[in-house]
């Protein structure tokens, strides 16, 4: 199946602006968008920047947009966005600086998922070895746990890439909800001045680009949608 990879390239070392660079090749439909770009850099351009890692879906690495819609390269197969003799356009995500060719720098995504304080916040000790947790309990938080850190849903929000580059970002927020609705967290407060915040979840505008292009499945507009029911509740309560 031959087939056209038209790749964004970008050099800062030597060119002004992005450009297009397109190889032609010849792949089977069920091979993957990565195995392309693998085999443009090992026989036809080793100058090519791409990231790639575990090449399962599992770390996220080669999240680009793949044909106008963000995607993980590992899991986009050939015959899924093309047909005989027909082009994949890709491109580096968006709403993060471009580096080189499909490397963007992660730094701000990154930077923005801490400020939720991804982490559990109790000062208790346990009863026993372990806090105690219900299959109910975990269900209620369970969706946002699948996250993988990959920034398609932060590309596709145009709030965080067009609108509002302050927001936080789908990733961050619901980051925020996996221990806001975790029953063993006591964090809400010390999260409230990231999450309860203009930038924060009530930035988020429905557009549900995040939860089309999420690679997990993730229902990432409706744990957002939860976040802002809870801390709207605390607010009243407070009140």
């Amino acid at each position: 199946m031959k087939i056209t990879l038209k790749i964004q390239r970008f050099n800062p070392e030597t060119d002004q602006a992005p450009h297009f660079k397109a190889y032609e090749v010849d792949m089977a439909p069920t091979d993957r968008v990565l195995d392309a770009l693998m085999y443009v850099k090992r026989h036809l351009d080793g100058t090519l920047a791409v990231r790639k890692s575990c090449a399962h879906g599992v770390c996220g690495s080669d999240a680009m947009i793949i044909n106008g819609t963000e995607g993980l390269a590992c899991k986009t197969l050939i015959q899924d966005v093309a047909e005989e003799g027909q082009t994949i356009t890709l491109e580096p995500l968006r709403g993060m600086p471009l580096q080189r060719d499909l490397y963007v720098d992660q730094s701000g995504f990154f930077e923005k998922f801490r400020r939720v304080k991804p982490y559990l916040i109790n000062e208790n000790k346990p009863a026993e070895k372990e806090f105690i947790q219900s299959a109910q309990e975990h269900k209620k938080f369970e969706d946002p746990t699948k996250c993988i850190l990959c920034s398609s849903c932060y590309s596709s929000c145009p709030v965080a890439t067009e609108t509002n580059p302050e927001f936080i970002g789908p990733a961050a927020a619901i980051q925020g909800a996996r221990f806001v609705f975790d029953s063993r967290d006591q964090g809400l407060e010390e999260r409230r001045p990231v999450l309860d915040h203009p930038n924060g979840v009530w930035a988020c505008e429905n557009h549900f680009n995040c939860t089309k292009v999420c690679p997990r499945g993730i229902k990432v507009t409706k744990a957002i949608n939860q976040t802002k029911r809870e801390l709207k509740k605390t607010q009243e309560a407070d009140n």
